[in-house]
């Protein structure tokens, strides 16, 4: 599949022009942008959803693709039902094995009740649904738009793996860091930075932001010598040559290539940035915060309790844990939003905080920009200066003749950004920031992150952008689904945890299964052989697993359904197999 010299417009704004770039399979593409750069266009071009204005797009006769949307669109039905209407029309797949391929694919994205109602899937479920969907007739080029956005971890790290494991050829665009680095052996970026429009990298996101860092410094040295020779060509126009000689002719062409190559080098080393800086108070106090004992429950059901809190100036607090922990509830407890059921929270005199809410509640969606980002006139009052609000709206990436427009018209990445904007003229001791990062660009992202390092206060921050958590926090509070909680470092040290945790349950739930007591007796001679080896031979069961994963990873294998197929069974066997050897350890121990 390729791109030749294609073009795309959006009314008076050219998304990209003479765009070309190729696609092959086992290509494994993350495809990143500033906002507004095209990137959501081109996937829809790319599946044929919509025709360039210019140009065209070549898809080789076996090509098979399939879409997922950014917007999940709403079903009726059961899932099965779902995914039966996008079978209706398919020729490839025969009638007598429908209803066994559907259950295949809905096992393979983790869907085991064929019966469940679409509406009732939770957001991350339902992603899941949208994914089978695309895959049910058998794409062979799998294209995703922002699949990551407004998912929980655990979503995020299961898509991971599903790609890495189970699909061959894809594009996806996304703006986590950490994801597109585990699943990318290629990057693309659209923007107006590059010579065409696109640049592309083979490996993940870390080659390419040093490959992206080595052409830029590259094209300012090449505009430092533009402007040399462009400025010597000038003065030697100003002297009014008489073009008589086909050499001065030559050279005046020359000259005026020089200014036209300058000012497009130019152009494109002019980078757009939102200019964010967040303001705090002059506060001296140290110690901000603090909360004792806080729990709360819903429904007879305990999401947390007996979390103990300190905020000190400076301190920088990440809250992760799986859906339906409670990460939310404690922030908006924690802002006074909402009430613990036990507990106390003591606040510094005059305490200012400011909560920034995930779902973006706090817009009045019938506002135009302009009364969102300056509500009391034309002027700003910013760190003790007055700026006008045309100045303020181009900190923030808005065009001044969009002020009128109203906030339900903006994308949602505009929208966060206006509630930044916002956040950034009151002056805060303590940011309560509840996933932040949803619909922003990866520039975006990079200067949030500058400016909450900058911010003297206190930060609380809710993300499943890891790349944001490993850089801005601290300290890691993490909940989970059983009411506990515990703190961790870094996101690493936190997923290692739990799997750990989750094998301990599974062994747990394994030996609690068994149908044999284990005897009170003393080992025989055959189980004190058995135990003395226990060790070596989980370490050669290690190594199995390790082997059969890597088998996983054979583009042969990815690529031939049944061997694939074959290879998860087996890994999964093999997986049992260390679950069971675990169990028997702890049996033997525990009769020792």
């Amino acid at each position: 599949m390729s791109c030749k010299s294609i073009s795309k417009a959006h009314g008076s704004r050219d998304l990209f022009r003479d765009l070309s770039v190729s696609f092959s399979p086992g290509d494994r593409v993350g495809l990143i942008g500033p906002n507004g750069a095209g990137k959501s266009t081109l996937l829809k071009l790319l599946a044929k959803l919509d025709s360039p204005d210019a140009g065209e797009i070549v898809h080789s006769k076996s090509a098979r693709i399939g879409y997922v949307p950014q917007h999940i669109e709403k079903h009726s039905g059961t899932v099965q039902e779902v995914l039966e209407d996008a079978l209706i029309g398919s020729t490839h797949i025969d009638e007598s094995n429908k209803e066994k391929h559907i259950r295949r694919i809905l096992g393979q994205v983790g869907l085991a009740d064929p019966t469940q109602l679409a509406s009732e899937l939770s957001g991350g479920r339902a992603r899941r649904l949208a994914i089978a969907k695309a895959l049910v007739n058998e794409p062979n080029i799998l294209l995703l738009d922002e699949p990551t956005n407004h998912l929980d971890l655990d979503t995020i790290l299961w898509l991971e793996n599903f790609l890495k494991r189970s699909v061959n050829t894809f594009i996806v665009t996304s703006h986590d860091r950490a994801f597109l680095d585990a699943i990318s052996s290629r990057i693309w970026e659209l923007s107006h930075r590059y010579p065409k429009g696109i640049f592309s990298v083979d490996g993940g996101y870390v080659e390419f932001i040093e490959a992206r860092e080595n052409f830029l410094m590259g094209q300012e040295k090449y505009e430092r010598s533009l402007r040399s020779k462009t400025r010597r060509e000038e003065e030697w126009l100003k002297q009014s040559p008489k073009a008589r000689s086909t050499k001065a002719r030559a050279r005046i062409q020359e000259a005026a290539r020089l200014q036209h190559e300058l000012a497009s080098v130019k152009f494109r080393n002019t980078e757009s940035k939102a200019e964010l800086g967040f303001s705090s108070t002059d506060r001296k106090t140290k110690i901000l915060l603090t909360a004792k004992n806080i729990s709360k429950e819903f429904e007879d059901r305990k999401i947390f309790s007996g979390i103990d809190l300190r905020l000190v100036r400076g301190d920088r607090l990440a809250i992760i844990g799986e859906n339906g922990s409670g990460k939310t509830t404690l922030l908006k407890i924690l802002a006074g939003e909402s009430k613990s059921d036990s507990g106390t929270i003591k606040y510094a005199d005059g305490l200012k905080i400011f909560y920034f809410d995930q779902h973006r509640e706090s817009l009045d969606l019938n506002l135009s920009l302009r009364d969102a980002l300056s509500p009391s006139g034309d002027t700003i009052f910013y760190r003790g200066n007055s700026i006008h609000i045309y100045s303020w709206c181009k900190k923030f990436l808005f065009d001044k003749n969009r002020l009128d427009l109203p906030i339900k018209l903006l994308s949602g990445g505009e929208r966060a950004r206006v509630l930044i904007a916002r956040l950034m003229t009151q002056p805060a001791d303590i940011l309560l920031l509840d996933e932040p990062t949803n619909d922003l660009d990866i520039d975006t992202l990079d200067i949030l992150e500058a400016s909450l390092d900058d911010f003297p206060g206190s930060v609380v921050l809710i993300s499943h952008d890891r790349a944001i958590i490993d850089r801005v926090a601290d300290n890691l509070l993490a909940l989970d689904s059983d009411g506990e909680h515990n703190t961790f470092n870094d996101t690493e040290t936190w997923l290692q945890h739990r799997k750990k945790r989750a094998l301990e349950k599974s062994q747990k739930a394994s030996a609690s299964n068994t149908k044999t007591p284990v005897k009170k007796n003393k080992l025989s001679y055959k189980e004190k052989k058995e135990l003395s080896r226990m060790e070596e031979t989980l370490t050669a069961l290690g190594e199995e697993v390790d082997a059969l994963s890597a088998v996983l990873e054979d583009p042969a294998i990815q690529s031939d359904t049944n061997a694939l197929q074959k290879a998860c069974q087996n890994l999964a066997n093999k997986q049992k197999e260390v679950d069971e050897t675990y169990r028997r350890w702890q049996e033997l121990e525990d009769k020792a």
